[in-house]
């Protein structure tokens, strides 16, 4: 029989301000900034239409995807970050996974985000580099394997659930399994696409710039 643990403390009212700021920090549209200042283009309007790292890759060039990847690595990272060198009582996964749900949902783009990828491996550096070597190693091992990257993006997500379930960390499990599907939610489109053989592959995105 498992007997699971949470290894970190819940919270404490006086530090819950830190969600506040996480999904404020969360909801920063770095796709959408740096395709209207750069580049004088809406993203939403191109590709997959996602505010992610990916997209911008597609339809900005390496450059811009790149900056974006960056920005939502760090949207993700400093809030952990800042939890842990606060000494807030407070879980720092939970708090990344508000500045996860911004990115996903920002208040500062009508709540049409991204896909949680790179904000949810910043979230991984600060809260622990092993679980982030584990997903970077599937998700471009399924990439590798497949050429999608939905592919990758959804099993190294799996992969973290996996990890929880074998570490016996139930917050961990709980918080991966909810986030796991929801990215199969934020993916619903691609596996679409995958089901009618439309998906472009990593070959085959169209630059608009």
């Amino acid at each position: 029989m498992f007997h699971f643990r949470i290894d970190k403390k819940w919270g404490n009212h006086m530090d819950w301000w830190i969600f506040i700021v996480s999904y404020l920090c969360g909801s920063i549209p770095f796709a959408l900034i740096i395709g209207k200042t750069f580049y004088r283009i809406d993203i939403r309007e191109h590709g997959s239409g996602n505010l992610g790292a990916t997209n911008a890759f597609a339809t900005l060039g390496p450059k811009a995807g790149i900056a974006v990847f960056l920005g939502d690595f760090l949207k993700g990272f400093l809030p952990v970050i800042a939890c842990v060198y606060y000494g807030l009582e407070v879980s720092p996964l939970l708090v990344g996974m508000v500045a996860v749900a911004g990115h996903c949902f920002p208040i500062f783009a009508g709540f049409r985000g991204g896909k949680a990828v790179a904000t949810s491996a910043g979230v991984l550096l600060a809260y622990n580099p092993l679980m982030l070597f584990v997903a970077v190693v599937v998700f471009f091992g399924m990439i590798w394997m497949t050429k999608y990257v939905v592919f990758g993006s959804l099993t190294s997500c799996l992969a973290m659930v996996i990890y929880s379930f074998v570490d016996f960390n139930q917050l961990n499990l709980i918080v991966f399994s909810l986030l796991f599907f929801v990215m199969i939610y934020l993916h619903r489109s691609n596996i679409r696409n995958l089901y009618h053989k439309t998906e472009p592959t990593i070959y085959e995105g169209k630059r608009v710039v």
